[in-house]
């Protein structure tokens, strides 16, 4: 589990392929310190495990599936990332509840500034727009953020300067893939609703949680 609060930015030191998919070798003097093999860490928010490392350095394996899933498999040698360590129990939800596990990808559509912070707009796949929702959570590249506002088939995010600072947000450009991951709350909420009994037994209802502002 993850908060979407970005610890450190890692430089992509090699991308190996193996036969299980690729392997990457990711420069982070100040991260790979704090962790040890086995343990997971979130690269531009997909959930990986520690494979080897040395104090300035760390490898990690990435899946055929999670390439498919996420803009890992574009990654090249020198490209920044966002990295958090996973949470330890006690720790502070600085941010929101982030699993790591990439819902969809999504593409920076346009870029403006808003006063001393930038507006994002962000295309994303229906998968992750059913769960978007105006002030709701939402992960880019492993960043919590709020939803300004949300379109049809888009949504705006506002990065205040200390984002911008801390993550590798000043990077993207118009055209350039992110990871998206939806706020969990709304997909248990989901779930609850498919199934009717419990949903008649609750009392939630599609059109209660319209009323409250959640769709």
């Amino acid at each position: 589990m993850f908060t979407g609060i970005i610890e450190h930015i890692g430089t992509v030191r090699s991308v190996r392929t193996t036969p299980d998919g690729s392997r990457l070798a990711i420069l982070a003097p100040g991260a790979a310190v704090e962790f040890g093999e086995g343990d997971s860490v979130a690269v531009n928010g997909a959930c990986l495990t520690k494979v080897a490392g040395t104090r300035d350095d760390f490898e990690v394996d990435v899946s055929p599936e999670t390439l498919r899933k996420t803009n890992l498999g574009g990654l090249k040698q020198g490209d920044a990332v966002n990295l958090e360590l996973s949470m330890r129990l006690g720790d502070r939800l600085g941010g929101h509840m982030v699993t790591g596990h990439v819902d969809g990808v999504g593409r920076l559509e346009r870029r403006k500034p808003e006063g001393d912070s930038e507006m994002l707009t962000i295309e994303a796949p229906e998968e992750v727009m059913r769960y978007i929702v105006s002030k709701g959570s939402v992960a880019i590249d492993g960043i919590s953020l709020t939803v300004a506002v949300r379109k049809e088939r888009e949504f705006e995010v506002a990065i205040i300067p200390h984002t911008a600072q801390k993550t590798t947000l000043l990077t993207k450009k118009p055209g350039d893939l992110v990871n998206l991951e939806a706020d969990l709350i709304g997909k248990y909420v989901e779930r609850l609703l498919m199934d009717d009994k419990v949903a008649a037994g609750s009392g939630i209802t599609k059109e209660f949680l319209i009323e409250q502002g959640y769709a």
